[in-house]
């Protein structure tokens, strides 16, 4: 293929319909861009719980880039110890969010995330894990999934309906903390994240290094829970 055959296919991957761009100004960053972009924050995304937003996700380019870093991590610390492969796989699906405007497009970034989980997942532990462990492990990665990237508007911190107008129900997302072999699960506003909404109000907490402490207030805590078993939990 020449050069103005590979510019041409690439300008079609990056865009759905015109009728996209012209509404919602929907164009996806091409494959280089965005393998050069993650290596500026080469280091983070080879740290498996390293969190990342994109606030406008697509259907997951950039997210998908890093999860398969992250899962390459994962293989080469954990390729000997199924288990702890497992788990720190599920660990790196909670460290990406994403929001997304069109509903299609949070979706189909689901999707892509799950089906590039679960292809390591069979690659890694399908032969060894019983039916049972795979069903549980899928279903939680899905939920993971379904918490961590969101339809709505970035701009506002809203939720949307399938018109892509704003609710009034604020972007929640769920925080994961590792805990031995359980999950620690915390739900927070996304608009009490960005305006700085802090816990404490009536005095500062600092940090080791003099900084002040930013402790925010979630929404809803829930107890800790076996890492292949958070699907369990209500949303």
């Amino acid at each position: 293929m020449n050069g103005s055959g590979l510019q041409a296919k690439e300008q079609n991957s990056q865009i759905k319909s015109r009728e996209r761009v012209a509404l919602h100004g929907e164009v996806f960053t091409a494959e280089r861009e965005i393998k050069a972009m993650c290596d500026l924050v080469k280091d983070e995304t080879e740290r498996i719980e390293s969190r990342f937003l994109e606030p406008a996700c697509g259907d997951g380019n950039f997210l998908a880039e890093i999860l398969g870093r992250k899962l390459s991590v994962v293989s080469r610390q954990y390729a000997k110890a199924l288990g702890d492969w497992e788990k720190y796989s599920l660990v790196a699906l909670t460290s990406l969010y994403g929001i997304d405007i069109m509903q299609d497009n949070a979706q189909g970034c689901r999707d892509r995330l799950y089906t590039l989980w679960l292809t390591e997942y069979e690659r890694h532990c399908g032969g060894d894990s019983s039916a049972e462990q795979k069903e549980e492990a899928g279903r939680s990665a899905r939920f993971i999934l379904k918490r961590n990237i969101l339809c709505g508007n970035a701009l506002s911190l809203k939720e949307v309906d399938e018109k892509q107008n704003d609710t009034d129900r604020p972007i929640i997302f769920s925080e994961w903390s590792l805990v031995g072999e359980n999950l620690k699960r915390r739900d927070f506003a996304f608009n009490s994240l960005v305006n700085q909404d802090f816990a404490n109000e009536a005095g500062s907490l600092f940090s080791d290094l003099g900084d002040e402490a930013e402790i925010f207030s979630p929404v809803k805590e829930f107890p800790l829970i076996h890492y292949r078993r958070v699907y369990e939990q209500s949303e």
